[in-house]
């Protein structure tokens, strides 16, 4: 089964999910990276059919099609995923999200109601203002500039993100590094090819062709307090992260990992950022599963 559902909110704004794997297995919802959308990749679809898993993606407020949330705050998904939860008829799921993905799963282990079984964090960024931490040391200069854009303001990192996703847009699977130029190390570089490279296009171009509102919201919330507390996280959380991982250096990983309660950390020296998804599904989707 693999298909498109369409989520109105009680604000009365619109999600779209997509689904796919095993119709009658349990349900697990990804929370997609920034920027990017909610287009589930091949072989994760493949892995879901083999262990039991309906899987489901959905663009974040103001991505693809799904409807902007100006203003909106980390926390501020969670009424989303209860809205799709109560679409779908999900008793009970788990979350796992990759990068921008990774602070809206930690939302949800905060503050979803009981549906919420797990979540699983992966490469997620740490809080702007977190105490005790470099938040730029490490970080490639694209995201370092992406994000002092955010900081001085919409107007100014509407600017900056313009001609990034005209170049989203014409991008070629072939040439999808030089997006991402220094971002990527050796590991990553070697993922982004054949059909991940195609997925990762792909998924760009559906999150942004209608704007790029998703993005752009995105930044400005994780520049901002997320709306919740770590220490108030009251599920299990699996925490993934590279050593060589330059989109969110690692030291985000290992700050996390310090203040999630019970927190299961893996942090591994061959992953970089992009790695995590060609490698470790098979892992994050058993864990999640031994806990639904």
């Amino acid at each position: 089964m693999a298909g498109e559902h369409t989520v109105t909110t009680p604000d009365g704004r619109m999600l779209v999910v997509t689904e796919s794997g095993d119709p009658s297995g349990r349900p697990v919802l990804m929370h997609h990276g920034t920027p990017s959308s909610g287009l589930l990749y091949g072989p994760h679809e493949a892995l879901a059919r083999e262990q039991g898993i309906r899987l489901l993606g959905y663009d974040r407020a103001g991505y693809g099609r799904s409807t902007r949330h100006a203003g909106r705050r980390v926390a501020d998904c969670v009424g989303d995923v209860h809205a799709i939860a109560d679409a779908l008829g999900l008793d009970r799921f788990a979350c796992w999200g990759i990068s921008g993905g990774g602070p809206h799963v930690l939302a949800c282990a905060a503050l979803c109601d009981e549906r919420c079984a797990a979540v699983a964090s992966l490469a997620a960024v740490a809080p702007y203002e977190a105490d005790e931490l470099d938040w730029y040391e490490g970080m490639g200069q694209e995201n370092w500039d992406e994000f002092g854009a955010a900081l001085a303001g919409e107007e100014t990192l509407r600017a900056f993100l313009a001609p990034i996703r005209e170049h989203h847009l014409r991008i070629e699977p072939h040439e999808v590094v030089s997006i991402f130029e220094t971002l990527v190390g050796p590991e990553d570089r070697s993922a982004l090819t054949g059909e991940f490279a195609a997925w990762v296009t792909a998924s760009g171009k559906r999150g942004l062709d209608d704007g790029m509102d998703g993005w752009v919201d995105d930044d400005l919330a994780f520049a901002e307090p997320w709306g919740f507390e770590l220490a108030s996280i009251d599920r299990p959380v699996l925490l993934l992260h590279g050593e060589d991982d330059r989109f969110v250096p690692v030291s985000h990983g290992h700050w996390l990992a310090e203040r999630i309660p019970n927190v299961d950390a893996r942090i591994d020296a061959s992953d970089g950022h992009l790695t995590l998804l060609e490698r470790r599904m098979h892992e994050t989707h058993e864990w999640l599963l031994a806990r639904l």
